[in-house]
């Protein structure tokens, strides 16, 4: 690592660390905010739910030119919505906010359902099942379906799989990072196809569906999108989608590590059943941090944020704070029963208002589709072989690294 203004490039040690890199680095300042260097330029890290009322305040923060290259060529694509601020941010992710609503999020968990329920039918006793790539493949069925996306069923699994390497590989240099880029660049070229079928009318999608809907589109200057870019944002609606196997396959995990749970899943309580979701959500590794750029010199509880510096929102941190949740390492999904949740409590996916900042507006499909999955899990009789069930913190992001493998058995009633 090399050294710049007294403080040393902590670029290395964050990929060596992973989710740990940020919370050890807060731990060790007398006022609970790291002060480090990434990628050449100076980094603050926050924490906790004060710290996301700062960080997604637009007076603070800004996206613009704070996500990095590499990010963009794998995970979000280049001037996605993610990369915007402002009138143009606030236009871009009316996209979202149409498409994705708590009535199509339950539309869509319908259809992710209908697949699982068809792979399941085809999986033979006894013979072993991936949980991680299944989940992939039937949310890719279903969600593309739900987005009037054309997918037939021999190209589900490369489908599946580019989506997952454009996940797996955005925060790693080497082959994963290369995975990565391929795949973005294959799905971006299929959907720029569709985009430019759609407006050439040789393509009719659903009327309200993404497909329709970002092909639409028009820009805060009446400029429709570009078919490269209409391709970007289409992918932000499914590629997070299809990101929920992450969790699928975390259920898997928590299921059996703690059986107690599924008696209460089997029983249709739906309340459980969505609190189990979040706290999947809250307990299993997924993105460690969040990032922008300070928009002007700014002051946190009386420490200095000079402007343009990076600022690092803690969401590993924040989501295992022992004075927020009390038990932080204990899997308990009742912590979440019989309240709702702030919008700056629980932030896996980030903080705040979808309709008003940068906070994920897939969050109600990524509940419904994991709440409706784990109880098709909990009822699913099988057997766990012996295999490596390691969770890895310095991977980022981390699975599982056997994927969770079961031997599929007869079905449980409800």
């Amino acid at each position: 690592m090399r050294r710049s203004r007294g403080v040393l490039d902590s670029s290395m040690a964050a990929l060596l660390e992973g989710y740990s890199w940020l919370p050890v680095r807060r731990e060790r300042s007398a006022s609970g905010v790291a002060r480090t260097r990434v990628l050449g330029q100076r980094a603050v890290g926050l924490c906790g739910p004060d710290a996301a009322r700062f960080f997604y305040d637009e007076d603070h923060i800004r996206r613009h030119t704070a996500i990095p290259w590499p990010v963009q060529n794998t995970l979000f694509g280049r001037g996605a919505v993610h990369t915007l601020d402002g009138d143009r941010h606030r236009a871009r992710k009316n996209i979202f906010l149409e498409v994705v609503t708590r009535e199509s999020a339950e539309t869509l968990a319908g259809m992710v359902a209908t697949a699982w329920d068809d792979a399941a039918a085809s999986w033979e006793p006894g013979r072993p099942v991936v949980l991680f790539d299944e989940a992939s493949r039937m949310i890719t069925r279903g969600v593309c379906r739900w987005a009037g996306i054309p997918l037939t069923e021999p190209d589900v699994p490369a489908v599946a799989g580019d989506l997952v390497a454009m996940v797996d590989g955005f925060a790693t240099p080497g082959p994963r990072h290369w995975r990565a880029r391929l795949a973005r660049g294959r799905r971006e070229a299929w959907l720029s196809r569709l985009v430019t079928g759609v407006r050439d009318g040789g393509i009719s999608p659903t009327a309200g569906s993404a497909l329709e809907v970002v092909s639409r589109h028009r820009e805060v200057d009446g400029e429709e999108l570009s078919p490269r870019l209409a391709a970007v944002e289409l992918l932000n609606v499914i590629r997070p989608t299809v990101a929920v196997c992450w969790f699928v396959a975390y259920a898997g995990h928590a299921l059996h590590r703690w059986p107690q749970h599924r008696q209460r899943l089997l029983a249709g309580d739906t309340g459980f059943a969505t609190a189990f979701a979040h706290e999947l959500r809250r307990f299993y590794p997924f993105a460690p941090f969040v990032g922008g750029r300070a928009a002007r010199d700014l002051t946190w509880r009386g420490e200095h944020i000079p402007r343009h510096a990076m600022v690092l929102l803690d969401l590993w941190g924040h989501n295992h704070d022992e004075e927020l949740w009390g038990d932080p390492y204990t899997f308990r999904p009742e912590r979440f029963m019989g309240h709702d949740i702030g919008p700056f409590e629980l932030v896996p996916q980030g903080a705040g208002d979808p309709h008003s900042n940068h906070r994920c507006p897939g969050e109600p499909s990524t509940v419904s589709v994991l709440r409706t999955l784990a109880v098709r899990l909990a009822r699913l009789h099988h057997d766990v072989p012996e295999q490596d069930l390691t969770i890895s913190l310095h991977r980022v992001p981390a699975r599982i690294r056997s994927g969770f493998v079961f031997a599929p058995g007869r079905p449980v009633s409800s």
